[in-house]
């Protein structure tokens, strides 16, 4: 009998539940319903439940457009002219960063091209670009864009990570190795730090000093990454980052992005930038004069006014990370992805599927990836979703990713989804 089955196991589920020492946010969240109760939610690295609070936010950003109109600017409640500065603290704990270092804009790819527009300079003898072979593919169609605009050939341009034979997630230390052989040709690492496949969370640091040891500039892609570990950009020594907020950061679908660009770089005037109105000095914005006039932060990557309806969702994504914070989010991590890692051991032993995430707790993120072989998944998430109310992603063609988010999933919740992959998996599926 599976473990997921064993009579007590649901019982010693709760027992976890109401012992952890940080409880649980779930009912801050709408949580999807299932069969007269609510479902157990483990998508949160594809798009984040929505918090119950922010109805009543976006409700208030709505009464000042009605009653103040153009005057909001300046006179609402978050006068709109300077939303964006309520999200720089925040954003930048999230981070680990300085405030003038983050701005929240555009969305994750627009920011990837805005940055790589600074810091992606090939030449001849050094214009490759560094990523992982398993890199979500926006990011993929972005580097070969940005070589073929600089008139290189992306096939030869972009170089592509493997990992070990045998091993689905690639190791820090082959990236490391590789830049100490091959960096010399590499003008940009751009690595995505929890690979959005395998769960594989990356060394940053490491990688970071080891591309600028082989003189090349280094960026990192975090949308798996803010909200799901801790991260230290400043420290790091990170050239920029990048990162979306509608996953672990629960700011809704396509909700606005987050930049980072280290202080090293700020005040640097010799940088390649695209300009838009809100690149400039916000103290002489309304003087309409016809050239920027710089300023030393993030914002300088900014062009438009934001989206405050979409930046709101943002902000209060932000506090409720402030509020608990990331070591105390990270640890209960751990602790979850942990117990749903024995109970899926369990599951898959003597079934065809295995746990393709790294074993080491430090190697990855909320997220355990499942290999079916010889099956599509996707028939498989709609029958745990339809049947017991298990909310998974199926990346086609064999995997699983399941997340679970520490704000709001549970021990019960890890059981639910053993219990019910092992079921589907016993039973078959169309």
């Amino acid at each position: 009998m599976s473990l997921a089955r064993q009579p007590g196991h649901e019982r010693h589920a709760l027992e976890l539940d109401a012992g952890d020492p940080l409880p649980t946010r779930r009912a801050e969240f709408h949580i999807p319903p299932h069969g007269g109760g609510e479902a157990a939610y483990f998508a949160g690295n594809s798009l984040g439940l929505q918090p119950r609070a922010l109805r009543a936010r976006l409700g208030e950003e709505l009464d000042d457009w009605a009653g103040l109109a153009v005057e909001g600017h300046l006179e609402g409640r978050r006068p709109w002219f300077s939303y964006h500065e309520l999200l720089r603290g925040p954003a930048a704990r999230l981070v680990g960063a300085l405030p003038r270092e983050v701005v929240v804009m555009n969305s994750l790819t627009v920011n990837l091209h805005l940055l790589m527009v600074s810091f992606y300079r090939p030449t001849p003898e050094r214009h490759t670009i560094l990523i992982e072979d398993a890199a979500f593919p926006s990011d993929s169609y972005a580097v070969r864009s940005q070589a073929a605009f600089h008139g290189y050939d992306p096939d030869e341009a972009v170089i592509r990570l493997m990992p070990r034979e045998g091993e689905a997630a690639l190791r820090s230390e082959d990236v490391v190795a590789y830049l100490a052989e091959h960096g010399h040709k590499v003008a940009l690492v751009l690595l995505g730090a929890v690979n959005y496949y395998s769960g594989e969370l990356l060394d940053v640091a490491a990688i970071t000093a080891a591309g600028h040891a082989a003189g090349a500039a280094v960026g990192w892609d975090l949308a798996h990454a803010a909200g799901n570990v801790e991260l230290r950009l400043h420290d790091a020594g990170a050239d920029w980052a990048a990162w979306c907020s509608y996953k672990y950061l629960n700011a809704g679908p396509g909700s606005l992005a987050g930049a980072f660009v280290h202080e090293r770089h700020l005040a640097d005037r010799s940088l390649p930038k695209l300009a838009g109105w809100w690149s400039t000095d916000p103290a002489t914005r309304f003087q309409m004069a016809p050239a920027v006039s710089p300023v030393d932060s993030a914002d300088a990557w900014q062009l438009s006014n934001p989206p405050i309806l979409s930046m709101a969702a943002v902000l209060l994504s932000l506090e409720m990370f402030d509020q608990t914070g990331m070591p105390a989010l990270r640890a209960k991590s751990l602790r979850l992805t942990a117990y749903l890692e024995a109970l899926l051991d369990e599951v898959c032993a003597g079934r065809p599927a295995r746990i393709v995430t790294p074993r080491e707790p430090g190697r990855r993120g909320a997220q355990l990836s499942v290999r079916v072989h010889g099956r599509d998944v996707g028939p498989l998430t709609e029958r745990l979703r339809r049947e017991h109310g298990v909310f998974v992603d199926a990346r086609r063609p064999d995997v699983l990713r399941l997340a679970p988010a520490p704000l709001y999933s549970t021990f019960h919740d890890c059981w639910r989804a053993a219990a019910a992959l092992a079921a589907v998996l016993d039973d078959g599926w169309r």
